[in-house]
């Protein structure tokens, strides 16, 4: 049986996140497999994947601080906001100083109001937008709030009559950065799309703790998975609790209320096992997820 906890990959370009997901399933010999916060295609770097039991862990791992190192070409823009989709001629970008891009994403910067892409996952009366968009019809999508803490750019260079900025992004969950790179070109003027995206970090896994598919493929079956209990403490806040607390939490009990978070708590038996994950409502914490048979 495969071990419960989380799997940390490179996640390569050309592949969706359910094709790494696919993939873990037939290496880890499992169907329990799924990933927390997707990439596109074109994207690479750090996808957070859960086996067995960490499966239930994904759905509250909001992972809600995220870094990318993403290429923005300025001169042109692209129906999906990447290199992927149909390139539209802009206007021509290559003069454009350093200090006005800089500028340009300084103003996406902090608590903004973002369009997200028309080519995204987002449902709409029930369909995907990108399907909705591949028909024909694309849905205006309404703006949502994020927050981009960092909107950094490192350096610029032609491309003919374009301009590349190499940028790297901290940003909320939720954030996308083809939606930066196409907001920053019509702010400027000219178009703007991604040519290069790889998120850096997710929450607390980085790309120090990533496999690549090829690694996972030699290392099996000995994947280096984050046990279960390790990978709790580090995503979320933790409660040590004491063994009448474990033993009624394991089976379905509430517990007294610390009043000292709002979101998911990860509570531990005496012993370090992880018991449940919980959360305070009412002066009372009960369980969203039972770890424990």
């Amino acid at each position: 049986m495969a071990p419960s906890g989380l799997l940390v990959v490179d996640k390569p370009g050309g592949m969706t996140s359910h094709d790494v997901v696919a993939r873990v399933r037939r290496l880890a010999a499992t169907r329990r497999v799924g990933h927390a916060g997707t990439l596109d295609p074109m994207a690479t770097g750090v996808l957070v994947i859960g086996l067995e039991k960490a499966t239930r862990l994904l759905g509250h791992l909001t992972l809600s601080d995220k870094e990318y190192q993403a290429t923005v070409r300025l001169g042109a823009s692209s129906d999906t906001g990447d290199a992927e989709g149909t390139i539209v001629p802009g206007a021509p970008a290559a003069g454009l100083s350093i200090d006005a891009v800089r500028a340009a994403a300084a103003a996406l910067t902090g608590p903004i109001q973002q369009v997200p892409p028309a080519v995204s996952a987002i449902k709409v009366g029930g369909k995907r937008s990108y399907q909705l968009a591949r028909e024909g019809t694309p849905p205006e999508l309404p703006p949502r709030p994020v927050t981009v803490w960092s909107f950094t750019v490192h350096e610029v260079r032609p491309a003919g009559e374009r301009l590349d900025a190499d940028v790297t992004v901290r940003c909320s969950s939720g954030t996308y950065i083809r939606a930066l790179a196409r907001d920053m070109g019509q702010a400027l003027g000219v178009g703007g799309y991604l040519t290069m995206l790889r998120r850096t970090r997710s929450g607390p896994y980085d790309l120090s703790q990533a496999h690549t598919l090829d690694e996972l493929e030699r290392r099996q079956p000995e994947l280096p998975v984050l046990p279960l209990a390790a990978a709790a403490a580090a995503a979320f806040p933790a409660r040590q609790l004491t063994e009448p607390e474990a033993r009624s939490l394991a089976h379905g009990g509430r517990l007294a209320g610390l009043g000292q978070h709002t979101g998911p708590v990860a509570a531990f038996g005496p012993g370090g096992t992880l018991i449940a994950l919980i959360q305070e409502q009412d002066g009372q914490a009960r369980s969203l997820a039972v770890f424990v048979p």
